[in-house]
């Protein structure tokens, strides 16, 4: 999807029903998100000053759900950055295919939750930035 912009991603509201034992958010393949979710993972223990992501994908569009914490999602569509602060369990950062993007500024004991459209194939990957800028032109 080259023609792809930030401006197709956006923060989405999760359905949070308030309970005095607690709160629950709600997440429905093709409801809540525009996908069915085929592969789901998470990462956690990210190290002070390290980054994640760093890539793009071709196909694959991913909600990206600070479960736990913050932390920042910047993404570049080879024209225009834009930077996202996650950190309310109930709002995702929906990603579309075409988007490079880097994850980064993780608060300590933060969890963050990855729904993605496709199971993982590394030929939907883009890995090099410079490589990135020449599949956008």
């Amino acid at each position: 999807m080259r023609e792809s912009t930030v401006y197709q991603c956006s923060v989405i509201e999760i359905d949070k029903h308030h309970h005095h034992k607690g709160n629950i958010s709600v997440i429905e393949n093709g409801v809540t998100i525009p996908f069915d979710v085929k592969r789901a993972y998470y990462l956690y223990d990210v190290p002070g000053g390290e980054a994640r992501g760093g890539h793009a994908h071709l196909a694959l569009e991913q909600l990206i759900v600070a479960v736990s914490g913050s932390f920042n999602v910047k993404l570049n569509d080879g024209n225009v950055t834009r930077t996202f602060t996650l950190n309310r369990p109930y709002q995702g950062l929906l990603v579309v295919p075409g988007i490079w993007r880097e994850l980064d500024d993780f608060s300590s004991g933060s969890v963050c939750l990855v729904l993605a459209s496709h199971k993982y194939d590394e030929a939907d990957y883009i890995r090099d930035y410079q490589d990135y800028l020449n599949y956008k032109k």
